[in-house]
């Protein structure tokens, strides 16, 4: 099995640490030869850099497009969760248009548990997080606790693997800032936190 991938370093190592069919070869764009036909494309860096696929319109690209509705991408790509954390859960999450057949066959050929999820901004699981990290910035705001405090409740007291504050730094703050924007102009629960959004733009100032 032929598996091209536009990956980071980071989402490299994540997706090697999926399990993959014993005859697999994966191919780095950017690095590798690419083969002439693949069986897989992944193109994982697609929020940060935008499509790199487009002429392969007669294969399945799936991207890591967690902010972004399918109408806003390519027809022939499909959203995955691969953010930082995500890509190396057990359970792949995926939303799409009209790819239902050829997601299902893909997902089987590679051996990849998944579930259909809505086709939204945040999908499930993120907004999920970033409704957590968003509520432990107020609670820090409102200097209820330190934020290495509110991790490590977090992790005893629910049994999260990372605390609030760690999902945010692996994730990324401005990708968490920018999907709580997004999710605000439907549902103000969303609103970014001041403490949040303070954070924010002193690292876009150092940047």
């Amino acid at each position: 099995m032929q598996i091209v991938v536009k990956a980071s370093a980071q989402q490299q190592k994540a997706f090697l640490s999926k399990s993959l069919p014993a005859n697999s070869r994966i191919y780095w764009y950017g690095t590798d030869i690419l083969p002439e036909e693949a069986d897989v494309w992944f193109d994982l860096c697609f929020e940060e850099e935008g499509p790199v696929f487009l002429e392969m319109t007669d294969n399945i690209v799936f991207a890591n497009a967690v902010l972004s509705p399918t109408l806003t991408l390519p027809g022939h790509y499909v959203r995955i969760n691969a953010w930082n954390g995500f890509l190396e859960r057990p359970v792949t999450e995926i939303a799409h248009g009209e790819h239902d057949a050829a997601v299902k066959t893909i997902m089987e050929k590679l051996d990849w548990s998944f579930t259909l999820v809505p086709d939204v901004a945040g999908m499930v699981s993120a907004r999920i997080i970033s409704m957590i990290i968003n509520e432990a910035y107020f609670a820090w705001g409102d200097e209820v606790s330190s934020k290495v405090d509110i991790d490590t409740a977090m992790k005893l007291g629910t049994n999260y693997p990372f605390g609030p504050f760690e999902w945010c730094e692996k994730i990324g703050i401005h990708k968490i800032h920018q999907l709580l924007s997004i999710l605000s102009k439907e549902d103000e629960r969303y609103t970014p936190a001041p403490a949040l959004v303070d954070e924010y733009a002193q690292l876009n100032k150092k940047a």
